[in-house]
């Protein structure tokens, strides 16, 4: 069910300097833009994860990475900026979604919906500061029944610029398994309080 639509990202308006002296993250990807960064390569990264719950309501409480309460795994607090609030509607193709940072922004625009089974985005704008290295495209949550309950797949389509890839993409893919699993234990969270309904995650990576 992935969507073959090509997603162009991109940023706008550089960075202010004094965003840099204040976000660690910002300083870390700065070096190792300046050390590795070459050519863009697409890669493409997978989490699944099965929850004891319908589709239906799972569906209800889909989230977004700057949605998740709780504070986040120390490997994304480290190498991640640090998400604030999102702004605008995600039921309806077209609607954009204003994701807040404490120093960026990511705007997302809905591309396809299909309740309960299919949710896809693109990243139309990222100021993160990490732009050089990592500038992600996009992403989807597929839901697919099973053993009673429902696989949920949140895929990841992201442009990495730091090479040499055999060093730097099992590093990125640990880092988006991460994101995943945290947004997914939100969910998982939001349908059953107790939170018993998440097995361990599968990691999935596919580069393309």
């Amino acid at each position: 069910m992935t969507s073959k639509r090509k997603v162009e990202s991109h940023v706008t308006g550089p960075v202010p300097p004094a965003l840099w002296l204040n976000n660690p993250s910002r300083q870390r990807y700065r070096l190792a833009t300046r050390l590795f960064a070459h050519r863009a390569v697409g890669e493409v990264v997978a989490t699944r994860v099965h929850f004891n719950a319908s589709r239906e309501a799972i569906w209800n409480h889909i989230m977004f990475y700057e949605e998740v309460p709780g504070r986040p795994p120390f490997l994304l607090r480290t190498l991640l900026p640090h998400a604030v609030r999102t702004e605008g509607d995600k039921t309806r193709v077209g609607a954009t979604v204003l994701c807040t940072y404490h120093s960026g922004s990511l705007r997302k625009r809905i591309t396809s919906i299909e309740p309960p089974c299919f949710l896809e985005f693109e990243v139309i704008e990222q100021i993160l500061g990490i732009e050089h290295s990592i500038l992600t495209r996009g992403g989807s949550y597929q839901l697919y029944p099973s053993g009673g309950g429902t696989d949920v797949i949140l895929i990841t389509n992201y442009l990495a610029y730091l090479h040499p890839r055999f060093l730097w993409r099992p590093l990125e893919t640990l880092l988006v398994n991460q994101l995943h699993r945290h947004i997914l234990r939100g969910v998982g969270a939001a349908v059953l309080p107790n939170n018993t309904s998440v097995r361990t995650p599968i990691p999935e990576s596919l580069t393309r």
